[in-house]
């Protein structure tokens, strides 16, 4: 079974184009899966996905569900689904042991999302000052004014952001490419932050760096959220997704479509997108009793 791992890796990452964290992810859900069916000891077997029956995968699921989350383990059978399924499509067994899997039902959660007056309190209360204050305050302005995923903002390269004609182009899930608006305000922070790089003798290719030039990780840009979000008193556990959230919830109460967020956001279906509905039930009452002939 390792050598299948390690093949469905090569395919995930050279094929499907996935993120290292669903890399990282995966490769533990199915070395945990590998260790469970034959536990390492003084002589470990190997585990031949042949012999691999729906018993074993259920049993392993209900094993998981023991100690771990509804949505941990939601993933843990979809990493293993998408692990069998390329076995079968590669030729190496006929029949599909996973075919009958299914995933445990997970409690749908709303986006979590700050109110203008937190968003703007917090985006306010950064300051100039040298390089990386000037990162730290374009990492904010860029999550909020564009809606991008924490991984796309880190993929982020200077030829990716067009000053011009304020958009950026990003590559979401599976490498899929597209075209962002940007706001003004984020654009000047963008363009102080260079500017103090330049001033320092420091040239990257990748927007958002480290003291050591590095690319910035997610981790590293959500400990900067969380903390600026401390600081400046939000009431809302603030992560790089909640801006994200954030941006949409905005434009939906500001009359924005959903289609429209669809695009902006990278979603590949509408029923993403439309969680946000639930999130602006009282915004969308209130055009409807206004708009509606019958409303009344």
């Amino acid at each position: 079974m390792r050598e299948e791992i390690e093949l469905y890796m090569h395919h995930l990452r050279a094929e499907r184009h996935v993120s290292p964290h669903t890399l990282r992810s995966y490769r533990s859900d199915l070395e945990g899966l590998r260790t469970f069916l034959a536990p390492d000891g003084p002589k470990p077997r190997e585990v031949s996905v042949g012999r691999v029956s729906i018993d074993d995968l259920r049993a392993y699921a209900a094993a998981k569900l023991r100690s771990s989350r509804r949505s941990t383990v939601s993933r843990k059978v979809a990493a293993i689904r998408g692990f069998f399924s390329f076995v079968v499509s590669s030729g190496k067994i006929r029949r599909n042991p996973a075919a009958e899997l299914v995933a445990p039902k997970i409690e749908k959660r709303l986006p979590v999302f700050l109110p203008i007056d937190d968003t703007e309190r917090l985006l306010n209360g950064m300051t100039h000052g040298d390089a990386w204050a000037e990162r730290d305050r374009a990492i904010l302005e860029t999550l909020y004014s564009s809606g991008l995923r924490v991984s796309e903002l880190t993929g982020l390269d200077w030829q990716h952001v067009d000053f011009e004609n304020e958009c950026v182009r990003v590559f979401g899930k599976g490498r899929k490419e597209r075209i962002v608006p940007i706001g003004e305000v984020a654009l000047d922070a963008l363009r102080s932050f260079r500017k103090r790089l330049r001033d320092d003798g420091i040239e990257t290719a990748a927007v958002f760096v480290n003291r050591r030039g590095g690319r910035l990780t997610t981790r590293s840009v959500g400990r900067f959220v969380k903390r600026y979000a401390l600081r400046s008193g939000t009431p809302v556990a603030a992560s790089p997704h909640s801006l994200r959230h954030s941006f949409a919830t905005h434009l939906l109460n500001q009359g924005a479509d959903l289609r429209s967020i669809q695009e902006l956001l990278g979603h590949s279906s509408l029923s993403t997108t439309q969680r946000y509905t639930h999130v602006n039930l009282d915004h969308l009452m209130k055009a409807y009793d206004g708009a509606h002939p019958r409303a009344k």
